[in-house]
């Protein structure tokens, strides 16, 4: 009986061609789907129509009223663009305020030599601070600079009425005349040290306007609850007369 053989038979010097194989087809069902997802998100109720309806919304409704992811987006964003902006700003802040404190004043410190007023109570301070500002990182005209700054801040602050500020004007006056007593020769140092506190009480009248050390009394009145109800009182009907009184004789009655 004959053997069925299906092999192909090989041929010397011959190519044998690999099987064929079928192209996978494309991926349509999953298009298809991201398609329908697309569309159902932009349909009335869907979420890519709800979030674009909050955001058209957004500018009637207001900070108060718009949706909060809106709320949290602005808000990332003005983070943002304040790092940014301290970040470029930074550098520049730094040599203005550097240029700032070494550049005023330019008289040397100690050496003032006018003989007015003011620099009976300025040129003490002068002396102080250059004598103890010898082992500092920074000079003593920055020194003189940054006290004349924190002197202003406290007059201007505590005329606005800011009470840090008046602390610190406070403060300020209180070291000052430390400084014009410690550095001032005996012989002028009373008189140098009362005009440092005059000229300091004078500038407290505008740093400290308003201020009062008697102590407020606040009295609270409050009217017992009083309750009216009022009452209608009807007289009672006059009696009948009794037999045999006449009848033009009537009881009287009190109106």
């Amino acid at each position: 009986m004959a053997k069925n053989d299906n092999r192909t038979p090989h041929i010397p010097n011959q190519r044998q061609e690999p099987p064929a194989t079928e192209l996978p087809e494309p991926n349509e069902p999953r298009l298809a789907a991201l398609r329908e997802w697309w569309d159902a998100a932009w349909n009335e109720g869907g979420v890519l129509h709800t979030r674009w309806e909050e955001l058209r919304r957004a500018p009637a409704l207001g900070w108060h009223g718009m949706a909060n992811w809106i709320k949290a987006a602005l808000g990332l964003a003005g983070i943002c663009a304040v790092i940014i902006l301290l970040d470029g700003a930074t550098g520049v802040l730094a040599d203005a305020m550097r240029r700032l404190l070494t550049a005023a004043p330019r008289v040397e410190i100690g050496a003032d030599t006018s003989n007015t007023v003011f620099a009976v109570v300025d040129q003490p301070i002068r002396t102080y601070i250059a004598a103890h500002t010898a082992s500092l990182p920074i000079s003593a005209s920055t020194v003189y600079t940054v006290w004349q700054v924190v002197g202003l801040f406290g007059l201007i602050g505590g005329f606005l009425r800011s009470s840090g500020a008046r602390l610190t004007w406070t403060a300020w006056g209180a070291a000052s005349i430390a400084m014009v007593y410690s550095t001032t020769p005996a012989d002028g140092r009373t008189i140098a040290t009362g005009l440092a506190a005059l000229a300091w009480t004078a500038a407290s009248a505008l740093a400290l306007r308003g201020l009062t050390l008697r102590p407020s009394l606040f009295i609270h009145n409050t009217a017992p609850g009083i309750e009216i109800h009022p009452e209608i009182h009807v007289p009672a009907p006059a009696a009948p007369p009794a037999e045999g009184t006449p009848d033009n004789v009537h009881p009287l009655q009190k109106r």
